[in-house]
């Protein structure tokens, strides 16, 4: 599929109908891949791929999945690209790996924090996924914090998610984000989200109750000079999320999993999350896929709102 390079960077290649819709003024939806290659199994990685992407058209916006391939950072993908993430063996590539994806010519899908960066760099101001990277527990000894965090506060990208994985530190990223000067706000919810349950027991700073007000919001902080993005954070549907009970003892037993394995760094979460699903029954999977669907609808409304008067 040609592609057609970002403005001001020749490296970054937009999509031939990511790329015409930017330039005319037509709301576009940044997807992340790591979803796809490292979060769902196969084949369902492949078909919420389609119909992650078929929720953002029908609320009117353009999608634009994001992965690094033949070293090329892509954003907008066909069948045949989208093909090929489902398909496995992608690296994981956080911001920082961007650099070496591209000048080695590997192929990875793109975390959040890539994701984040990437679509900033393509001019797209409004990015969905699930749920964003954290601090992790027990990080006072491990200094164990995702680069999202980082990410979200040097670029200017709107991202709706549903909280942060309940595995993570809540109370402690939300710390981070405060610190790091990143706007949390609640949809339709005064409870921060806990990815596979609706609260994690935290409040958000504020609540907005629908797209339009979301779209007030960033428009304020940018027209302030903010140069940073901004956490939309929307609960799982209601009809999805995980029982509680399950979900305490599921990851009490993947926690206990993870430090019987010495898993570290990065490659605890997509442990966790395989532990999750397998041991739920699909419970943890119904509900992933969604909020992540949840999640596209929401940002393609909140793009529409951005690119009105």
């Amino acid at each position: 599929m040609p592609h057609v390079p970002a403005s001001g960077d020749s490296a970054v290649v937009r999509s031939p109908e990511v790329a015409a819709a930017l330039a005319n003024g037509r709301p576009v939806v940044a997807l992340e891949s790591t979803l796809l290659a490292h979060g769902l199994p196969a084949p369902r990685n492949r078909e919420v791929a389609d119909e992650a992407e078929a929720a953002v058209r029908a609320h009117g916006a353009v999608p634009a999945t994001v992965a690094v391939l033949d070293g090329v950072p892509r954003v907008g993908l066909d069948a045949d690209t989208l093909d090929r993430v489902c398909e496995g063996g992608l690296a994981k590539l956080s911001e920082r790996d961007l650099g070496a994806a591209v000048g080695l010519r590997r192929d990875g899908a793109t975390t959040v924090a890539a994701t984040a960066a990437l679509a900033a760099l393509a001019g797209i101001e409004v990015f969905a996924t699930g749920g964003l990277g954290g601090v992790h527990r027990g990080a006072r000894e491990s200094w164990d914090v995702s680069a999202d965090l980082g990410a979200l506060a040097r670029h200017a990208v709107l991202v709706v998610c549903s909280g942060v994985k309940s595995i993570l530190d809540v109370a402690a990223t939300l710390e981070l984000l405060e610190t790091a000067s990143v706007p949390v706000l609640g949809y339709r919810t005064d409870a921060f989200p806990g990815f596979y349950r609706r609260a994690s027991g935290h409040p958000v700073p504020w609540r907005v109750d629908g797209s339009a007000q979301a779209a007030a919001v960033w428009r304020a902080h940018r027209g302030l000079g903010a140069s940073g993005g901004m956490v939309l954070a929307a609960p799982v549907p209601a009809a999805a999320e995980l029982d509680h009970d399950l979900h305490d003892r599921l990851l009490a037993d993947g926690l206990a999993l993870v430090a019987e394995r010495g898993v570290t760094g990065k490659d605890v979460t997509p442990v966790l999350l395989e532990h999750l699903h397998a041991a739920s029954d699909g419970a943890s999977l119904t509900a992933n896929v969604a909020l992540v669907l949840a999640n596209a609808e929401l940002a393609a409304r909140v793009a529409v709102a951005l690119s009105g008067p």
